[in-house]
Parts: structure tokens; C-alpha cells; sequence
């Protein structure tokens, strides 16, 4: 069991607790023993260095990691001591993003076909030179794609539901939602936790 609970992830927030990224319980610990990171006790927002996080008590029916000597809490969320930046991050360009993005709708017709039945548009035809990119492509439905073919949509007399952009939301938090922490709430935007895109 040890091993599993090694492997989950851990929040990590930076100087100004603002949620950077996630990091294996295993890592998360180190960065606490080397005095790099507290850990944040989620009742009291209490950070604690490796010795204070050591000598809490385990509530009954938490995960724990056990060593020779004791048994460690898991840190659900820790702190960096010193950095106080934001990781740069480009979310990539797929297919499932593009989905979320778009929320599996056409941007022509607003219908919602099923995730097989929606294709991907270039607003600028490639034809005419457009790139593959968050800018320049949308969900569409197989019927409305067909309908516009290689014209610009005011030539097919369409029009977009909304000029196409980069998400807002980042990667660092892609997480599947079973891994997520309810501590963890408290420390991230919606659109982080996954109720918004």
C-alpha cells in the first residue's frame, strides 16, 4: 500500500500560495525533509516543517506512509519556501483539448453529436495557409465541416459561435478527478478543478 501512496499526487504551491503544479507524495516529502516546502495542514492552514509535520497525530481512516519509526500524514498540499513564481506552461494542442475547450459543441450550428461525429475546422483553410492551432481551429459537426469545405464561413454564410483562442485553463492540473483531493479545493480556481472551462 506504501508504494500507492507514494505515487499520489500532492499540491504544490508557490511562495505566495498560489497553485503551481502537483508532485508524487514521495517527492513532495523530500522537498519537506530537505526544508524546501512545509507541508500545510488543510484544517488550519498550519505549515509545518518535516519535524512538526512528523510529530502530528494520523486522524483515524487517513492514508499514512510508515516508516521504521513512524507513521507520516500524507501532505495533501505543500509550500514552497522560496519560489515564488509560476511555471510557464503551453497547454498542447490535441484533439481531447480542443474538445474541452469547445465543449464538444460545433461552433456553427451549436449542436452537441457525440464526441465521433464532430470534426476539426480550420477557420483560415489550410489550403489558404492556416495553421493548425488554437487560434485558427474549432469543433464542428461532420455536416456544417462538409457544409463550409475550403471557404472562410461568411462565404459558406456561416458564422462562428466565437473567435477561437487558447484555453485559459492550465495542464499542471489535469488530473483525473478520482485524484484529486477535496483539500485541495480551497487552494484552486473552478476551472482547475474541473467544474468549468
Amino acid at each position: 500500500m506504501t508504494v500507492s501512496v507514494l505515487s499520489q499526487d500532492t499540491l504544490v504551491l508557490n511562495r505566495g500560495w498560489l497553485a503551481i503544479a502537483t508532485t508524487p507524495v514521495r517527492h513532495a516529502l523530500s522537498l519537506i525533509f530537505t526544508g524546501a516546502a512545509g507541508a500545510i495542514q488543510p484544517e488550519t492552514f498550519e505549515v509545518h516543517g518535516f519535524e512538526g509535520w512528523a510529530a502530528l497525530d494520523v486522524p483515524p481512516g487517513d492514508v499514512f506512509v510508515s516508516t521504521v519509526s513512524m507513521r507520516l500524514r500524507v501532505p495533501e498540499v505543500i509550500v514552497l519556501q522560496s519560489f515564488s513564481g509560476v511555471p510557464r506552461q503551453t497547454l498542447p494542442f490535441t484533439r481531447r483539448n480542443l474538445l474541452r475547450r469547445d465543449a464538444a459543441q460545433c461552433q456553427y450550428c451549436h449542436s452537441r453529436p457525440g464526441n465521433s461525429d464532430l470534426s476539426i475546422d480550420h477557420v483560415i483553410p489550410r489550403v489558404a495557409g492556416g495553421e493548425t492551432s488554437w487560434e485558427n481551429c474549432v469543433l464542428a459537426c461532420v455536416r456544417c465541416n462538409r457544409r463550409k469545405g475550403s471557404r472562410l464561413a461568411h462565404e459558406a454564410g456561416m458564422q462562428l459561435r466565437r473567435e477561437p483562442r487558447a484555453p485559459q485553463w492550465s495542464p499542471i492540473f489535469e488530473v483525473a478527478h478520482t485524484h484529486k483531493r477535496e483539500a485541495w479545493r480551497r487552494f484552486l480556481a473552478d476551472r482547475h478543478w474541473g467544474e468549468a472551462s
